[in-house]
Order: C-alpha cells, then structure tokens, then sequence
C-alpha cells in the first residue's frame, strides 16, 4: 500500500522530491542533501576566490533555508494528518500560492540587489560580499541559495494567511485544533529562525525593515491564527 501523499495536497518542494525517479532518499536525506550540496559549493567557492567573509553570511542563509525545509515537511504532514477541511487543505497545498509569493519576493530582492542598492551613496552589498567584479558562478550559486530562501518564505507568508483564515473560518474538533495551532506556531518559529540573517543586512535598511517587518507579520498572522483557532 502506498501512503505518499496526492500530489496537488502536497508542498511544491515536497512534489518536485517525491516525483524524482527511482529516487527514494527520505525528508532527512533531502534536507541534508540540500545542505550538503550548497554548504560545499559556498566553501569550494570561498577558497577558489578568496571570498570567507561571504561564505559566512552564505552559511546562515543556507542554515534558514534547511529550517524552512523541515518547517514545511512537518506542516505538511501534521496538516494532511489531521482532520482539517478538504478546501482548506486545497487552498494550502492545491493552489501553489506559495511558489507566486516566492517569485514576487525574489525578483524583488534581485531588483534590490542590482538595481536600487547600486545606486544608493555606499558600497552595495553584492560589492562588499564579493568585490567589485564578483566571480559569475558565485552570484549563479547566490541567487539560487537566495531563491530557495525566498521559496521558503513565501510558503511562510501563504501558510500564516491561509491559517489565520482557517481559524476564522471553521471550527475543529479538539486533536484537529491542536494540530492547527501547533501547525501556527511552528511557522512562528521559522519567522524567528530568519532572524538569523539580520546582522549580514544591518547596514542594508530596506532589507533590514523587509525581513524584520516579514518576521513581525508572520510572528503576528501566526500567533492570531492559533489563538483564534477554535473546536
């Protein structure tokens, strides 16, 4: 009998993982795949090029990105064992919001990075990680850590709305409302987990208030939806 879950109730991360063919490595052995991978091509990277205060700031990003995966493999588990409704679980899963928030998030970053930050009075960040002509296949290697960064969030941000909805929406039994709430408060702990991150953006305010605000209003949504949630 197979137990995987129906693709269309599942994570975009969880479908790409479970549709690989012949491929059958498990959630820790995914996650630490995904570490493993971009951990040595920063550290590859950072004594090819000289670039070790990079790798630092490379590192914690990858760590956050490592948490948002976990995150999400336990919210979509606890959410599909529970007895929540089917249009809540659509709304969840089904409609890929997640992947829309992450594109909006990443092109705005790299809009950030090469456009606005560039012609701001300083030295842009991407000159002060890298040098004023950063090698090709490290900022490759960046933004696609940085993608993978703002998937994860988006998932974040989707689940803190779609939760906050549910809980306004619908009342659960007692196990279910339980498994929501702690379903909430676990995205409350990946917000918390981007924190990480703020003292490589300190000098940066627009990202700065973009992560911190981020943080705030998830941490908010979060902590609304679970209080609201109701049996």
């Amino acid at each position: 009998m197979n137990d995987a879950p129906e693709y269309g109730e599942t994570w975009v991360y969880e479908s790409i993982v479970g549709a690989l063919p012949g491929v059958r490595i498990g959630e820790a052995g995914a996650i630490a795949l995904q570490i493993a991978v971009f951990e040595v091509a920063v550290l590859v990277f950072a004594w090819v090029y000289d670039l070790w205060a990079a790798a630092v700031a490379g590192t914690a990003a990858i760590v956050v990105a490592a948490a948002g995966s976990v995150v999400m493999l336990r919210m979509g588990e606890w959410t599909r064992a529970a007895r929540v409704p089917a249009p809540y679980r659509r709304l969840l899963f089904g409609s890929s919001i997640e992947v829309v928030l992450g594109v909006l998030a990443f092109v705005a970053l790299v809009t950030h990075l090469f456009v606005f930050d560039p012609q701001q009075p300083g030295t842009p960040l991407m000159t002060t990680l890298f040098g004023p002509e950063p090698p090709v296949v490290v900022v490759y290697l960046t933004l696609l850590v940085l993608w993978d960064l703002c998937y994860r969030i988006g998932t974040s941000w989707w689940a803190a709305v779609v939760g906050l909805w549910g809980a306004v929406r619908y009342r659960f039994d007692g196990p279910t409302a339980g498994t929501v709430r702690r379903v909430n408060l676990l995205n409350v702990g990946f917000a918390v987990a981007q924190m990480l991150l703020l003292p490589f953006i300190a000098d940066q305010p627009v990202l700065l208030f973009a992560v911190g605000g981020h943080v705030v209003a998830v941490t908010v949504v979060s902590v609304t939806a679970a209080a609201l949630t109701r049996t």
